[in-house]
């Protein structure tokens, strides 16, 4: 593990592989280890370089404060960038960290060659969406109770509900053991999250795009996701999506060779 000194934070980083430089941005409960799952093929061709944000592992948040926010990870990932040795660089986000991606492109598409955003999170306001409604959404409803109880010390009934949530009834149960303690890793930060007053995306945030833009989904994602997914790529000016048949959400850990070959095409081109 390196660590690379930015706004006053040591950002943790993994460094694997050699080539045309790759970063890897998390999304909300992980970390840099969310990737192991694609690491080999990745890095055959590519220096991978996956960044854990301010106050995920291996840091231990107490879950106090204000300096959690996506404005917060969208300069601290733009000045990691900056501080980098090698740029332009190409930047891949998952699910959160796929809105921090896409708003690091919206300021500093110089600092960018290519853009993949896998499922990014976040709303969609009246120009992106129909059925548009001001206030809290009913999944962020969810996030916050599930942050209430994991304030609480019940860590394993909070992200009960969040993955419930996220990836329907039974969902925690299912996850594997190795995977869980990742979640309990870096379940504070979901106090954070539920303050964060993150921007919807607007038509006029897709159209600023200028960096060519791959867009990844899990065929069977249901909720919100595909729907954010689909008014962005609409969008984007020349982007281009591809949906991995038979999995959902975390489509990277559930079908990794299918996901590398569409990252691979993609960058390579």
């Amino acid at each position: 593990m390196h660590s690379l000194h930015v706004n006053g934070f040591d950002m943790p980083y993994l460094d694997i592989g050699e080539g045309p430089p790759l970063v890897c941005v998390h999304g909300s409960l992980c970390d840099f280890r969310i990737w192991s799952a694609v690491l080999g093929p990745l890095t055959r061709h590519h220096r991978v370089i996956a960044v854990s944000l301010r106050h995920f592992f291996p840091a231990h948040w107490d879950g106090v404060g204000d300096s959690y926010s996506i404005a917060q990870h969208v300069d601290d990932v733009i000045a990691f960038i900056e501080a980098f040795d090698t740029k332009p660089v190409d930047l891949m986000g998952h699910s959160r960290g796929g809105h921090i991606c896409f708003r690091a492109a919206q300021r500093r598409p110089d600092l960018l060659r290519k853009l993949i955003l896998a499922e990014p999170g976040g709303e969609l306001d009246e120009t992106l969406d129909p059925d548009f409604k001001p206030g809290p959404s009913p999944l962020a409803a969810r996030f916050a109770a599930c942050a209430a109880e994991i304030a609480k010390g019940d860590i394993d009934g909070g992200l009960q509900i969040f993955m419930d949530a996220l990836e329907g009834p039974g969902a925690w149960k299912r996850i594997p053991a190795t995977s869980k303690q990742l979640l309990r890793d870096n379940a504070t930060t979901l106090i954070g999250q539920t303050r964060d007053q993150r921007p919807p995306f607007s038509k006029v945030d897709a159209e600023a795009i200028k960096t060519p833009t791959l867009f990844i989904g899990g065929a069977n994602t249901k909720g919100v996701l595909p729907k954010v997914l689909h008014a962005l790529a609409a969008n984007v000016k020349g982007s281009r999506t591809e949906m991995i048949p038979g999995t959902t959400h975390p489509m990277f850990e559930q079908a990794p060779q299918r996901y590398c070959e569409i990252v691979l095409e993609f960058l390579a081109g």
